[in-house]
């Protein structure tokens, strides 16, 4: 009876045993409810096929067990009587204890977003997989630094006059770092705009490659050659960007040239026989053969069709078939395709010698 008589820091034993006994149980049902609450929504959420439900649960299994902990303290205070000062105190103490577990919520909520974004791009959807992982970052930065602003405030810290001085040295900051700020900006253009995403083909100037990463400040692309090409995104976005990943498909023209001595009657035929080879080929569409002009050393056609597939091993594969087929045709008809020649005539009454000139080579181009 004599423990229960004592006062200690201006309340009896018995009240501070009561308040314990409070804690304890708030904070026992506190983590019941969590535990109940994750299972059902867990339940309800195998159920369907949205993410948005399966993210909830994570966010509710971010639920800390000390800020149960510390909610279960703050109800079990009203069983003791505290001087004004400590009354502040634990109320700021809860402000900033809530205020982190807000922030936990929002971190998983966006873990959960950028996981969402991850699988997203496994599937095809990069997009909005490159949106969702540039805004992620910065959704972070933004909420953690309301959460220490707003707990600054609740401990007593004079947030008015943090703000304005760290505006003052943002300025600063902002005027030492322009070239950074510029990319940081275009890099959210980028993820907004999406004039490309991740996997995308793209050519800027003669540079090409794959987009494989759109960062903060950078963009990383693989070329054909195999090396990586670093653009600020600054840079990139005032660029003229060809973006051939979203063609639907490739316009061909190509041409070729025939000898001066074949038969106006196989000259007539020529496009019609075109038209048959490219039509009979897979995935091509025809447009138009016409015989172009009356050049130096041949009779020069020229052809419009449409690869229907913007890949351009496609594209290579069905040429190749054009061309294949062009060559059986005009030999079975007795064409003959025309080169660069040159006649020289060595003395007048001369006979003349036909010299045939090297072909010309270009550079493959992917």
């Amino acid at each position: 009876m004599e423990v229960f008589e004592r006062t200690i820091l201006g309340n009896p034993a018995e009240a501070w045993i009561l308040a314990g006994t409070i804690a304890s149980g708030l904070f026992a049902v506190f983590l019941l409810l969590r535990f109940l609450l994750v299972a059902i929504v867990g339940r309800l959420a195998a159920r369907t096929v949205t993410r948005v439900d399966d993210v909830l649960v994570e966010v509710l299994r971010a639920t800390r067990w000390w800020v149960l902990a510390a909610l279960a303290l703050f109800f079990a205070a009203s069983a003791i009587v505290l001087p004004t000062k400590g009354v502040l105190a634990v109320h700021a103490i809860m402000a900033v204890v809530a205020l982190l577990q807000v922030g936990l919520w929002g971190e998983r909520w966006i873990a959960g977003m950028l996981g969402r974004a991850k699988r997203e791009a496994e599937a095809g959807a990069t997009g909005r997989a490159t949106s969702l992982q540039v805004l992620a970052y910065l959704g972070r930065v933004a909420l953690w630094s309301l959460v220490v602003l707003l707990a600054l405030g609740n401990l007593g810290v004079d947030v008015t006059a943090l703000v304005a001085g760290l505006g003052v040295g943002g300025i600063a900051v902002a005027l030492a770092a322009q070239n950074f700020l510029g990319d940081l900006i275009a890099s959210i253009a980028i993820a907004l705009d999406q004039p490309f995403v991740v996997g995308d083909f793209i050519a800027v100037g003669d540079l090409s490659g794959t987009v494989e990463r759109v960062g903060l400040k950078t963009t990383r692309m693989r070329s054909i050659s195999g090396e990586q090409l670093v653009f600020p995104n600054n840079d990139l976005l005032g660029s003229r960007v060809r973006n051939y990943k979203r063609m639907s498909e490739r316009r061909i023209a190509f041409g070729f040239g025939v000898t001066f001595a074949t038969p106006v009657a196989r000259l007539e035929e020529i496009p019609g026989l075109v038209r048959e080879i490219v039509t009979g080929t897979e995935r091509a569409r025809f447009d138009r053969a016409h015989l172009l002009r009356i050049g130096a050393s041949s009779l020069e056609y020229e052809v419009v069709y449409y690869v229907l597939s913007p890949d351009y091993g496609v594209y290579m594969d069905v040429q190749q078939a054009i061309n294949l087929a062009l060559c059986r045709a005009f030999e079975t008809r007795g064409i003959e395709f025309a080169f660069p020649t040159r006649i020289l005539y060595l003395e007048p009454g001369a006979q003349p010698l036909a010299l045939a000139a090297p072909p010309e080579t270009r550079p493959d181009r992917a």
